[in-house]
């Protein structure tokens, strides 16, 4: 068998009816490019590597973790890649999907990493602490609603799907746990630029509290900030506005 790494954030599924819910919701994705990201015991490789017709692969940092799947999925022997997920290069040429129960002391930088990747990441479905779920999927107006809800919903369509109970883990971790579905948008909101939409974004919630002509005014000149606009806080923009406003940036 295996050993679990709190240092990794190993927390295991072992709920059966969970996974196939999980596969049940990648499956409502179209794809022919899967890549699994932390697939520890093999939870969800058992069922990824039956879905007939595609190229899958897996990003797994732990080696005893890799020596498990490949003694006991041999067919992914050339299909595991052994580094942390945040290191590696985007692993196929065009688009992929994503799958995963994401190790949750790096989730968000998963999260992060899949934006860097938008263009081709067309669908994503993962595991997230339900804490990061809610903020991924919060709109405008709620506490919860900050720079990842809305980096993330600038680019990707996310429906939170259900919750899992901390029994559903091996072993429980001390937090729930909630599924989300990403789905790459269509067509993005109007913006100036990523970076300048990135930057906007960054300075508004890094001073939540402040309104915005003092969170962001050093990026905007003394006659745009008059605007009453400015008269808001970070968390009452929605990502259109925000858009928006990048164009009326310095």
């Amino acid at each position: 068998m295996y050993t679990l790494k709190k240092s990794l954030g190993q927390h295991f599924l072992k709920d059966e009816n969970v996974c196939k819910k999980i596969i049940a919701s990648l499956q409502q994705c179209s794809f022919t490019k899967l890549l699994e990201i932390g697939p520890g015991g093999g939870a969800l490789t058992k069922y990824l590597i039956e879905i007939p017709g595609i190229d899958l692969r897996a990003v797994e940092l732990d080696s005893e973790k890799v020596d498990y799947l490949v003694m006991n999925f041999p067919d992914l022997k050339e299909k595991i890649i052994h580094k942390n997920f945040l290191d590696i290069n985007q692993p196929f040429e065009g688009k992929f999907t994503i799958v995963g129960n994401f190790p949750y002391n790096i989730s968000t930088q998963i999260l992060f990493k899949m934006l860097e990747w938008k263009n081709d990441v067309e669908c994503a479905v993962g595991m997230f602490q339900k804490e990061v779920a809610q903020r991924i999927v919060a709109k405008e107006g709620s506490k919860v609603y900050g720079i990842t809800s809305v980096l993330t919903q600038a680019f990707f369509n996310i429906e939170y799907l259900f919750e899992v109970s901390e029994q559903s883990f091996q072993p429980p971790p001390k937090v729930k746990s909630a599924v989300i579905r990403l789905r790459s948008k269509n067509e993005y909101a109007m913006m100036r630029s990523e970076e300048s939409f990135f930057r906007l974004v960054k300075a508004a919630f890094n001073q939540r509290r402040k309104t915005l002509r003092n969170a962001v005014r050093d990026l905007f000149d003394q006659t745009t900030l008059k605007d009453d606009l400015f008269n808001k806080r970070a968390e009452q923009l929605s990502v259109q506005q925000f858009a928006e406003l990048t164009f009326a940036m310095k």
